[in-house]
């Protein structure tokens, strides 16, 4: 029986999260640079999609560029960035064919404008879809997304739009990147690095954690129905005991 067919459709994870990683390392065992990695990545984005698509997941965040990754060599960045572009306009017929909504988290004004505009038209053309929706974690780093909370709820208070009585997680919440969106019940990180890079730390305070040794390039659609499938056979307490959940 295929990990597919093993599925739990009642069980589904509503928003699954994606730590792409090892793009560099599968260019590098390949004898190429790491550019190499991030365009030979297309095909895994697409199959992750799609196969989301169409088992009936509500949520799919990918965290594609990182705060942190701005440090890379200028050379990388820019690869990256132009491969943004790229992917973007090349991938739009598969979003609209497969009923997929586009939204972006992040800082994304420091994003070329050229990337801020292919990114807007293509969250402006799909934002009727009523299927998937894939979100893409750009110049995003957690600590940063809480540091602009923090500061937009103080100013809030200051202005007295606020009561810092009503301040708590659920309110914090509410000023987060991801304000109206379910926290992940399923976070994937391929390549067998086992960290959480500074991807939606507060979002993932009960989120399952699925590490694969699967590079990110040579991920496709039968990893992903095994991430399902493991996380289907955990029991997920949320602080009670195993009794009371059952």
């Amino acid at each position: 029986m295929t990990y597919k067919e093993q599925i739990i459709a009642e069980k589904l994870p509503q928003h699954i999260a994606i730590i792409m990683d090892g793009n560099g390392r599968w260019a590098r065992q390949r004898g190429n640079q790491r550019v190499f990695g991030h365009y030979n990545a297309v095909k895994a984005v697409r199959d992750t999609v799609e196969a989301s698509a169409e088992l009936g997941i509500k949520y799919l965040t990918l965290f594609a560029f990182s705060t942190e990754n701005w440090k890379r060599p200028q050379s990388e960045v820019d690869a990256l960035m132009s491969l943004l572009v790229s992917t973007l306009q090349s991938e739009l017929k598969t979003l609209v064919d497969n009923n997929v909504r586009l939204l972006a988290i992040g800082n994304i004004a420091s994003l070329p404008e050229e990337v801020q505009a292919e990114l807007e038209k293509v969250i402006q053309l799909t934002a009727s879809n009523k299927g998937l929706t894939l979100i893409l974690a750009l110049s995003y780093g957690a600590r940063w997304e809480i540091a602009q909370a923090t500061r937009a709820i103080v100013q809030d208070v200051l202005d007295g739009r606020l009561n810092p009585e009503r301040i708590d997680d659920c309110l914090f919440a509410q000023y987060l990147t991801t304000a109206y969106i379910p926290d992940p019940e399923l976070l994937i990180r391929t390549s067998g690095e086992k960290r959480i890079s500074n991807f939606l730390l507060f979002q993932l305070a009960y989120t399952e954690l699925y590490f694969t040794e699967v590079l990110w390039p040579d991920f496709r659609r039968e990893d992903l129905y095994r991430a399902i499938c493991d996380f289907q056979s955990r029991e997920r307490r949320f602080g009670k005991i195993g009794e009371q959940c059952k």
